[in-house]
Parts: C-alpha cells; sequence; structure tokens
C-alpha cells in the first residue's frame, strides 16, 4: 500500500512538472541525438585522419576524398544538419549554458566548412592540401603505438592504397591556383617524398607479418612514385599557369572570424585593436632594452639573449629542469591546478618530423584510450652541422625561448589544457573548438607567468639582468603574433602585398628575414592566424571583468579552472559560462 502511495505521489508530481521545463528537457535531448549523429554521419566519416587523432580507430583505414561526388554529398549533408539544428531551439534563457553553447558551436563549424568549401575553395587553389594532406594521414598511424604495429601497419597499407588516386583528384581540381601556393607545394615535395622512403619504413621496423610488410613494400613505393609524378606535373604543367590569388577579401574574412572564433567586431576596429598592441609591445621592448644595454640598438641586446642557450647535449635536461620550476611555481602561487602528477615524457623529435618543428606537445585525442603517453618532442642540431652552424641553430633555444616555449606547449599551455579536457562539458565541447581558445590560451600564459613572477631571480632567473633578458624574449613572442594579427588582415583585405608583409615582420615585429619569410607564406593560407594574439586579449579583458563583478573574491586560481573546464570554444561561450552576459569579448 505505501508503495502504491509513493507511485501515486511521483505521478502527481511528474504531472505537475513545468511545461517549460519538460520543453527544455526535451530540447536537450533532441540536440544531443542530433548532435551525435552529426558527428557519427558526417563529422568523422569526412575527416577520417582526424578520427584517428581523436582516437576513432574505425577510420584508420580510409583516407580523405576530394572527389566532386564526395563534396557535393558533404555540402548537402552540412545543409541538412545546419535545419536540423536550426529547427531545434526554445526559449534560450531557460536553457543551461552547455546546451545553447554547443548548438552554436556546431552551426557555427557547419557554416564556417560551408564557406571553405562554397567560397574559399582550397581543394581548387591548394595543391599542398593534397601531397601533404596524404602525409599527415600516414603520420597519424605512425606518431601513436595505439595499436601493434603489424595492425597499425595493416591500417596504413590501406590509406597508402588510396593515396595515388588523392594525387589524380588534385589534377581535376586545381585551378588557376595562387603562384605561391603551387610553390610551397613544390617546396614541400622532396622532404614528403623522403618522409615515405625513410622515415616512413623506420617506423614500423618493428612489424613481423612478412606478408604485410611485402605488401607495404608495394603500397610505398606505389606512393613514392605518385609524388614524384605529382612533383613533376606541378612543376612543368600548373606552376606556369598558377596565376590565381590568395586573398579571400575583406567580406569573407569577416565571415570566416565571425563562424571560427566568434568574433564580430568590424575589422577596421579590429585592425586599430592588433596596431595598438603591436604599438604596446614595441614601446615595452624598447624601453627594457635600453635598461638592460642603453648603449646598444634594442635588436643587438636580443641578439644577446641568443648567444644565452644550453648546450645542445643538456637541452632536453634544461626542458626538464624547466618543467620542475614551471609545476613548483604553478602549485606554490596558486596559478591553476594541475588535473595530474604525470609529467609529459620530454624525448629527441621522431626523424620525420624534425625538419618542420623546433619544438612541440604531441598529446592524445581526448577518445584516444590505449595510446594515453604525451610527448614533448624536442629538435637536436643535426650531427652533421659545423660549429658555427650549431651556434646559430641554437639561439632558437635560448633561455628566453625556452622558457617562453615550455610554458606555451606545456605548463600551464597545451598540456594542461589536455589535463583538463576529460572535464569538458559535452562530446562537442571535445571535438570542436577555437583557436583563439587554444592558442589565445598558450600565449596568455607566456605573458601570464612573467606578470605573475615566473623569470624573477630565484624563480627560473639567475639574476635580475636575466629576468629582464626573459621579458624581452617574451615581448619578441609576443610581437611575432602581433605581426601576424596586423599583415593576415592586410594581406587579405588587398592592403599589403607578399613582399610588404615581408618587410612588415622584419621592421615592426623584429623577426629575422627568414621567419619573416616563413610566416608571410603561412599567412597566404592560414589568413585569421590572428587568434594568438586576438585570444590573450579576449582572456585578460574576461579576467578583468570577473575581477571588477567579483572584488576582493576573485581568484585567479578559480578563474583559470573554470576557463579550462569548459572545453575549446570560442572565448564568447566562455564569457557566458563564468560571466553570465554576451558583452563585447574584447
Amino acid at each position: 500500500m505505501k508503495k502504491f502511495a509513493v507511485v501515486c505521489l511521483m505521478g502527481v508530481v511528474m504531472a505537475g512538472m513545468n511545461t517549460a521545463q519538460a520543453q527544455v528537457e526535451s530540447w536537450k535531448q533532441k540536440l544531443q541525438i542530433a548532435s551525435d549523429a552529426f558527428i557519427d554521419q558526417v563529422y568523422l566519416p569526412s575527416g577520417p585522419t582526424n578520427a584517428t587523432v581523436l582516437g576513432y580507430h574505425q577510420y584508420d583505414g580510409q583516407l580523405e576524398d576530394y572527389s566532386e561526388t564526395s563534396r557535393t554529398e558533404l555540402i548537402a549533408a552540412l545543409k541538412k544538419y545546419e535545419k536540423i539544428f536550426m529547427e531545434i531551439h526554445g526559449d534560450s534563457s531557460a536553457l543551461d549554458q552547455v546546451s545553447r553553447g554547443d548548438r552554436e558551436m556546431l552551426l557555427s563549424y557547419i557554416h564556417s566548412t560551408l564557406l571553405t568549401l562554397e567560397v574559399i575553395r582550397p581543394w581548387e587553389k591548394n595543391a599542398d592540401i593534397y601531397s601533404s594532406g596524404i602525409t599527415n594521414s600516414a603520420f597519424t598511424i605512425m606518431e601513436r603505438k595505439f595499436a601493434s604495429p603489424d595492425d597499425r601497419l595493416r591500417s596504413l597499407i590501406a590509406r597508402e592504397k588510396l593515396m595515388p588516386s588523392r594525387l589524380d583528384q588534385a589534377r581535376v581540381n586545381l585551378k588557376n591556383p595562387p603562384r605561391i601556393y603551387t610553390e610551397i607545394a613544390i617546396e614541400q615535395l622532396p622532404g614528403l617524398v623522403s618522409f615515405f622512403m625513410n622515415d616512413v619504413p623506420a617506423a614500423f621496423k618493428e612489424a613481423t607479418d612478412p606478408a604485410l610488410k611485402a605488401q607495404f613494400e608495394e603500397s610505398n613505393a606505389a606512393v613514392i612514385t605518385a609524388l614524384k609524378s605529382y612533383q613533376n606535373w606541378l612543376q612543368k604543367d600548373l606552376l606556369p599557369r598558377s596565376n590565381g590569388d590568395f586573398r579571400i577579401g575583406a567580406d569573407t574574412f569577416r565571415k570566416k572570424l565571425d563562424y571560427d572564433e566568434m568574433v564580430d567586431i568590424p575589422l577596421d576596429k579590429l585592425l586599430e585593436i592588433g596596431r595598438s598592441d603591436l604599438k604596446n609591445n614595441q614601446d615595452r621592448f624598447n624601453a627594457l632594452a635600453k635598461e638592460i644595454e642603453p648603449t646598444k640598438d634594442p635588436r643587438a641586446v636580443l641578439e644577446e639573449l641568443g648567444a644565452m642557450h644550453p648546450a645542445p647535449d643538456q637541452l632536453l635536461n634544461s626542458f626538464t629542469a624547466t618543467f620542475d620550476g614551471l609545476v613548483s611555481f604553478i602549485r606554490s602561487h596558486r596559478i591553476v591546478t594541475i588535473p595530474s602528477d604525470v609529467r609529459p615524457i620530454v624525448e629527441e623529435t621522431p626523424p620525420f618530423m624534425r625538419a618542420t618543428t623546433f619544438a612541440s606537445m604531441d598529446t592524445p585525442g581526448p577518445f584516444e584510450a590505449h595510446a594515453t603517453e604525451a610527448y614533448f618532442n624536442v629538435t637536436l642540431p643535426d650531427p652533421s652541422l659545423t660549429p658555427a652552424q650549431v651556434e646559430g641553430y641554437m639561439h632558437s633555444f635560448n633561455i628566453g625561448t625556452v622558457v617562453s616555449t615550455a610554458v606555451h606547449e606545456a605548463y600551464p599551455g597545451h598540456y594542461v589544457q589536455f589535463l583538463w579536457l576529460p572535464q569538458a562539458p559535452s562530446r562537442v565541447r571535445k571535438i570542436f573548438g577555437a583557436n583563439t581558445y587554444i592558442e589565445g590560451w598558450a600565449h596568455y600564459c607566456e605573458q601570464m607567468m612573467l606578470d605573475e613572477g615566473y623569470g624573477q631571480p630565484g624563480a627560473g632567473a639567475k639574476d635580475a639582468r636575466e629576468a629582464k633578458l626573459l621579458r624581452l624574449g617574451q615581448l619578441q613572442d609576443a610581437l611575432l603574433r602581433d605581426a601576424r594579427f596586423v599583415t593576415g588582415m592586410q594581406m587579405h583585405m588587398g592592403n599589403m602585398s607578399f613582399d610588404e608583409a615581408v618587410a612588415f615582420y622584419q621592421k615592426e615585429g623584429f623577426q629575422s628575414k627568414e621567419t619573416a619569410m616563413v610566416e608571410t607564406k603561412r599567412g597566404t593560407s592560414d589568413p585569421t592566424n590572428l587568434y594568438y594574439t586576438l585570444g590573450k586579449l579576449e582572456i585578460m579583458k574576461l579576467r578583468e571583468d570577473l575581477k571588477k563583478k567579483q572584488g576582493a573574491a576573485f581568484s585567479l586560481e578559480k578563474f583559470h579552472d573554470d576557463f579550462l573546464k569548459q572545453g575549446t570554444p570560442p572565448i564568447k561561450i566562455v564569457r557566458e559560462a563564468l560571466l553570465g552576459d554576451d558583452s563585447p569579448t574584447i
């Protein structure tokens, strides 16, 4: 009798449930079902390489399809789900922030991808996405030991068998590309051929199945032949007719920034923000250099910093010791909670990555269940270099760079981001993200850590002079990101030529000519790479706004923890979660 009464009472309560709340639960359930379907039926199948990175290994034997048929089907699927997500609505004020944010992120991703496919059309302009794309697909199978060598080799063979056809698709798709894009693809190809000739076989030396090894020799040789043929075609056929424009134009730039980062600031105002930050960092750099060496040109002081580096055979130990100091400082000064005591493994960069990176953080995807180690890779100078060349190379690992790189990549930068990702509130937040959040956080940390006292005597620096040199290095890195901000906008809006951008990096960004060339090339195909500085400024404004709201109750550690538990969404969504408003992010 009592049990019956309880059941009846529960029925009365359920019957009396607020209708609005029931609608909210229905809205959330529909969103959950639709978002899972979109990820499983559209997002992962259309990007099998990225699926491997995320930890979904059922796609390891598949490869991106660049055919017109595949593209048409993807566009149709995106538009189908755009309609589905648009129709899932309700009283937004009654919905939880996570659901609202997830819906916004999914729609933004769809709009961004449609803009890329229908307007920017890189598949029609950029020869490198095909050759470097298939190379990256091989690398994702190689880089992490998520399965046995034989199983991973089997997946690689399946991908390699598809690779020549993807280069054939490039020949069909590419139409009047920008000359700089074709030149970059040609420049990259010898390294890609070498990668398949040397690095790929070396990565699978532990494979034991003779039949698999024979299949691999055949598929790998076919890829090498196809890449050499592609290089020849690019040089003799495509390059002479590469007269296109890499600039995406102001309207497309504005839309891309809105869709990717949820930033809708008028472009003229945005450019003012970038120039203002550049001028501020230039003034700080020059003033600090004069403090260090009153009689020297500021750039000469920067050269002095370059000469302050560890010995090559102590470089790995230097990073390990820096990690120790950073972790100790972060904990003692309550900067941010580090969710795990497990450190990234510091090791020499694998051979197949050494040509393109000085240092990098390799963390597993959020759904990787087996290869869960994280690696901090450092590229040591090549043994074939002369002593003078080694010295020049090691300038890239001066004491300032060691600190800023360790902060940016590991503590409390990208590695700490990775450690927090399991606490992201949804599957959507673990997969989709914004560069203003990801790179903005890491760049913000470079300045924040020094602002909080790291790099002072006894905390990362041996004396006051070294502390000033560390700050000088941080400011040069900030100037590099400021130069990206200005040149990316100006080039793609048609207000700056390639050569003018190179000169801007040198004069205004305090960078070498070699760095300026590399950065300008990157900017031609990564138009919104202002996201480092833009994200940092957004985070700093959010922090200040929270300080004003919370007053004495504000905690830097809690702010950082609350920030990192959001996943990797645009800062606009983080503001809604932490401040409860949708005021301007910057």
